[in-house]
């Protein structure tokens, strides 16, 4: 089929403009500016978008991707996929090794199927200082053979690793996982600016949400926020949703680093699910007017974002609808190798959100199949 609009969001534009995408099967086969070589099947209206993609994410719609029963993940993947997210990682938070192996087994079966993009280990390699919503007790050092039990039980699903860099091992550990062909992302750490460094020379990639659970940037102590920043070789993960980090900073980075920025959501199971008390590993959450904390403390336990809010978010705070986009698409897919999504090509999947002009999905195309957004 061939879809036309007059605003389609094409890869490195700075706005949208009329055009055409031609399907077949699930992918485009062909794409270009103005009128189409044949009379259209549908004109779309609305701005259309590449399918959102989110490489930061425990869970949604009342369930967490932290199971051992597929269907469960499949639910937390409808959910999103409601909001536009047409591609996800699964986040787990950390548990014990046999756990963490099991349950990134199940995950793994769902990447094989291509339901999910990913499987992403947050933990448990972490400082406790910044623990954030895991739990203390299992946070641990890495080792040469956990790392490598957990990656092989992910059967080439593990995308993504954070870890602290300061935690004994956890260099070589770097150094492992890199040389695995999985991202390593700099999070949940007390390290400092040169140590930082020396983790990023050793081929770390990424700074899982920045700002958030690791040590403050001083002005004598600059710490890992500066050695991320200022680093081209790094992505910068940003939860957007006004509670996690101020707007006018989100805003802030992105203009100084356009290209460097992942929209994340890290979303928890409240996500698109009512306030209420949760379970995020095996830490009790409570979720009160949409902010999330570990019960009976003022420590933010993930999100309820949704990648289409997260976009909102960043236009509204100034920036261009262009860049809050490909944040959300092109940019997550370039951080994790996702080489066949996040942009309306040809050779890529046929994932695309129509949105309205608040910027609200009203239509989702994934894998060239339409789907009804959630209310």
């Amino acid at each position: 089929m061939i879809l036309a609009a007059d605003r389609i969001l094409f890869p490195d534009a700075d706005a949208p403009a009329a055009g055409w995408l031609e399907v077949e099967g699930d992918h485009v086969v062909a794409a270009g500016l103005g009128s189409p070589p044949r009379p259209a099947d549908e004109h779309l209206d609305g701005i259309v978008a590449p399918g959102y993609v989110d490489v930061h994410c425990h869970g949604g719609g009342g369930a967490s991707f932290v199971t051992e029963d597929p269907d469960v993940a499949r639910h937390v993947l409808a959910v999103h996929l409601g909001r536009g997210t047409t591609t996800m990682v699964a986040s787990l938070v950390t548990g014990s090794i046999p756990d963490l192996a099991r349950q990134t087994a199940t995950l793994a079966g769902l990447v094989e199927s291509g339901e999910l993009g990913g499987v992403h280990l947050e933990g448990p390699w972490l400082c406790k200082k910044y623990k954030g919503a895991h739990p203390a007790d299992l946070l641990t050092d890495p080792t040469p053979e956990t790392v490598a039990e957990l990656v092989a039980a992910g059967r080439g699903a593990v995308r993504m690793v954070t870890i602290a860099p300061e935690r004994p091992g956890a260099m070589d550990a770097v150094a492992q996982l890199a040389e695995a062909g999985v991202v390593v992302a700099v999070g949940h750490t007390d390290v400092d600016f040169d140590a930082c460094q020396a983790a990023i020379e050793a081929g770390a990639r990424g700074a899982t949400h920045l700002f958030n659970a690791m040590a403050p940037l001083r002005h004598r102590d600059p710490g890992p926020v500066l050695a991320l920043w200022e680093d081209p070789r790094v992505y910068l993960e940003l939860i957007m949703d006004g509670v996690h980090v101020r707007p006018e900073l989100v805003a802030f980075v992105m203009a100084t680093e356009p290209g460097r920025v992942v929209l994340v959501t890290d979303a928890m199971g409240a996500a698109c699910a009512d306030d209420g008390d949760y379970v995020l590993g095996e830490l009790p959450v409570e979720v009160r007017e949409g902010v999330a904390r570990i019960a009976g403390t003022d420590t933010i336990a993930g999100s309820t974002l949704t990648l289409d809010a997260a976009v909102r978010h960043c236009v509204a705070a100034g920036v261009p609808l262009a860049q809050a986009v490909r944040s959300a698409t092109a940019i997550p897919a370039d951080y994790l190798g996702l080489t066949d999504v996040g942009r309306l090509a040809p050779g890529k999947r046929a994932d695309l959100v129509v949105l309205d002009e608040e910027l609200q999905v009203t239509r989702v195309l994934q894998r060239g199949r339409w789907l009804t957004a959630s209310a």
